[in-house]
């Protein structure tokens, strides 16, 4: 199976205006997945991303559940909804006069989101077990 574990190499996409020309150097490559990594640009153009993925036939693995939610396959990663909400208890902490060094650190967990639908589209099947793992099923 041939992956594409980074845009950013495969591809070639420093910013927005490579992404086509990415997706396109990854569609003649025929890669068989792509997996994103954690970066603002991929949440900011998230349905260009989902648009030239779809239209290039390629599954990708995405780092946050908002690109499944505008139509991506899949997303494994931090859920950045309740990261923020968690940051925001923190600064109310520090300015009701909590000490920043005696607040406990917190380990954000992944959550695993699929869309059904957009696998359908792919031809693609999502094991049952994946299914039941996840966090979020979309229809």
């Amino acid at each position: 199976m041939k992956v594409a574990r980074v845009l950013f190499r495969k591809g070639e996409a420093h910013g927005p205006g490579d992404l086509d020309a990415a997706f396109q150097t990854l569609a003649g490559q025929h890669v068989e997945v792509v997996v994103l990594p954690p970066d603002g640009l991929f949440v900011s153009e998230r349905r260009k991303i989902v648009t030239l993925a779809a239209a290039a036939r390629l599954p990708v693995i995405h780092p946050y559940r908002e690109l499944v939610e505008a139509g991506g396959l899949l997303s494994y990663g931090v859920d950045l909804r309740d990261s923020w909400r968690r940051a925001a208890t923190f600064v109310d902490k520090i300015l009701k006069g909590a000490k920043p060094a005696d607040l406990p650190i917190e380990q954000p967990t992944n959550e695993l989101v699929v869309n059904v639908k957009t696998a359908k589209a792919l031809g693609l099947t999502i094991p049952p077990a994946v299914l039941a793992r996840a966090k979020q099923v979309i229809e």
